[in-house]
């Protein structure tokens, strides 16, 4: 009996799954964007939201959508789940093909099981190709000309960086440095290990990114959370919700900045230097909770989860609180909407696009898969003077979702080659898309 109770409740899960389970009152996508975003009274259901765009294959001769004045063109196809860009400052392009590892999310409950199968469908369930692709050059037809396996037999891969002739690459589990020679188009040295990274069984969050300090003396890593809100326990997030720091003279780590559910691109805003990030927040409270947001990142400062969001509003379900923390969490500078996935961040400090997007930032938005209707799936531009953000956010590629709410692509990565172009990672599409002056 009890057996059988089981496979009816996980056969109405799936049900659900994919009919979709939603309520009409969302408010529009607008209302969790900015400085300050509308928070309204958060919601619980049974299950979540689940509003799935099925990964279906870009029509052929088809595009994204690019803003006017710009144009948009395929500068690498049929990859294996592009996640994340990184360009070398001899203009190669390094791509990391990626995916969540095998062993995840293995203690994570039914809930989990069903979110993988969600997955799935949205394009997410294909194994990792555990490897680094250089691009370099670009052909008359807009083109990479050169391909290449620049490293692989990695561990889910996700964020890169060279700092003089050593090449750092985030595996899911730790950090890995190799030797590094200008203008090589493949490593078969072994890299050695600089530093273990939080990963185990659950390893909820996987991606971990990292970049380089200004003066390539330190590292920035990210480390999202172990589960939505704690509930796999507090314990199972020592050293996770953070960004850490490495001294990579000495090799010691310690943790810059703590409470960020899910952080993952990073950038230094020019010209102040200042470090930002992009933060996935928590689900389950509602179509418009809790918004996506970057934020600049302060040494030692603590940014709320698990216990709280946007400042102090207090998540009920994580217990036991702790009020005296809780009153120190930093609200974020500036959110990009609910359920956006906003993972990619690159500020714009090259001269090739038109002078609106200088010392802007462009953010990779993945898509909702629980909210409806839909929010993200785009590439958008956020203007910054002093330092700040200075305006609503501008469409700069769109088209990623059919109108009948496929998904021909999803944007991760975003980053700026050598010539200035803006290039994006379409991890469902295989696509590197490369967008230039019309």
């Amino acid at each position: 009996m009890k057996k059988f109770l089981t496979t009816m409740f996980f056969g109405s899960c799936l049900m659900l799954t994919f009919v979709g389970v939603s309520r009409a009152d969302a408010l529009p996508e607008s209302a969790g964007i900015g400085p300050n975003p509308q928070l309204p009274e958060p919601q619980s259901n049974l299950l979540p939201t689940m509003n799935i765009a099925p990964a279906k294959p870009w029509p052929e001769g088809t595009t994204p959508t690019a803003a006017a004045g710009l144009k948009v063109s395929a500068y690498a196809t049929g990859l294996d789940h592009p996640r994340w860009i990184y360009v070398l400052p001899n203009g190669d392009v390094l791509i990391a093909e990626s995916n969540a590892p095998a062993v995840h999310d293995s203690e994570g409950g039914i809930k989990n099981t069903i979110q993988k199968i969600v997955m799935k469908k949205a394009g997410a369930g294909v194994p990792s190709a555990d490897r680094i692709t250089l691009l370099r050059d670009i052909d008359e037809r807009g083109v990479a000309k050169t391909r290449t396996t620049f490293l692989q037999g990695l561990h889910s891969p996700f964020g890169m960086a060279l700092v003089g002739n050593y090449f750092y690459v985030a595996n899911t589990d730790a950090i890995i440095r190799f030797p590094y020679i200008a203008g090589a188009t493949q490593i078969t040295e072994p890299g050695t290990k600089l530093i273990d990274l939080p990963a185990g069984a659950i390893n909820h969050h996987w991606t971990k990114n990292l970049i380089a300090s200004r003066d390539g003396s330190e590292l920035y890593v990210t480390v999202g959370s172990n589960s939505n809100a704690a509930e796999n326990g507090i314990e199972a997030e020592a050293d996770r919700a953070a960004i850490h720091v490495i001294d990579l003279k000495t090799g010691k780590s310690r943790l810059f900045a703590t409470g960020l559910r899910n952080a993952n691109g990073m950038g230094f805003q020019p010209p102040t230097g200042a470090l930002w990030t992009t933060v996935n927040e928590r689900d389950e409270l509602g179509n418009d909770l809790v918004p996506d947001y970057m934020t600049s990142v302060k040494d030692g400062g603590f940014y709320g989860w698990p216990y709280s969001y946007y400042g102090s509003h207090i998540d009920d379900r994580v217990k036991p609180q702790k009020p005296e923390l809780v009153a120190t969490a930093i609200k974020p500078d500036y959110a990009l909407g609910s359920h956006t996935a906003s993972l990619g961040l690159t500020f714009y400090d090259a001269d090739l696009l038109p002078k609106q997007y200088k010392n802007g930032v462009f953010i990779g938005q993945h898509g909702s898969w629980n909210r409806k209707p839909h929010s993200g799936y785009k590439v958008i531009f956020i203007p910054f003077a002093d330092g700040k953000p200075s305006g609503q956010p501008q469409d700069v590629l769109t088209g990623f979702l059919s109108a009948d709410g496929d998904a021909y692509g999803r944007p991760v990565g975003v980053a700026v080659d050598g010539k200035g172009a803006l290039l994006v990672a379409d991890d469902v599409g295989n696509i590197i898309w490369r967008v230039t002056p019309k």
